[in-house]
């Protein structure tokens, strides 16, 4: 959960980032854009009408796929995380409070409106979360292992715009660090 009104805590190191050059975003979205319409974009009933999977909500062809509304993918190269977005001062503070758990791949995506230190922390909420602090750039200042039920301040290491939680380890076995960047695509 964020801690709006949190006390300072010590900064901790940002490691310089890693050399290794990683896919666009683009191309994992355009790849997933893709893979989707080969899988039966245009299919017809016998009747002659189109699949509801096809179709928008007034009915209109959706060929460009967008995530659910209220969610965001959050795209690093070939690894995506399905994300809620918590935009609300409301939403926010309620974050992944009283969950019992969290999906590989899925999280959580806090957006605020203007990019300062922010900290978060773990009270009411029962999963292990990594937290990914990002500017404005959508670069990761720093990634922190958050404990389950902990009332201690996970603090950004500068001004975030964004905090992605997602379950704990699933940033290092994607092999994204400090320094890698995001690509966040908004459903409706």
């Amino acid at each position: 959960a964020y801690a709006p009104d949190s006390r300072p805590q010590p900064r901790i190191a940002v490691s310089a980032p890693r050399g290794r050059q990683r896919g666009t975003a683009l191309f994992a979205y355009l790849l997933l854009v893709a893979l989707t319409a080969a899988c039966g974009t245009g299919a017809a009933s016998q009747d002659g009408n189109r699949d509801s999977a096809e179709t928008g909500a007034e009915g209109v062809d959706s060929q460009v796929r967008t995530p659910p509304r209220g969610h965001a993918w959050v795209v690093f190269g070939s690894d995506t995380v399905i994300a809620e977005v918590a935009r609300t001062p409301e939403e926010r503070q309620q974050g992944l409070m009283y969950r019992e758990e969290l999906a590989e791949g899925q999280g959580m995506l806090f957006v605020f409106d203007r990019a300062e230190v922010r900290s978060f922390w773990m009270q009411n909420t029962y999963i292990a979360l990594d937290i990914a602090y990002m500017d404005e750039g959508k670069r990761i200042m720093n990634i922190l292992a958050m404990e389950p039920l902990s009332n201690d301040l996970y603090e950004s290491t500068g001004p975030a715009l964004f905090a992605l939680e997602v379950p704990q380890g699933w940033f290092a076995k994607m092999g994204i660090g400090e320094g890698d960047r995001a690509e966040i695509i908004f459903g409706p």
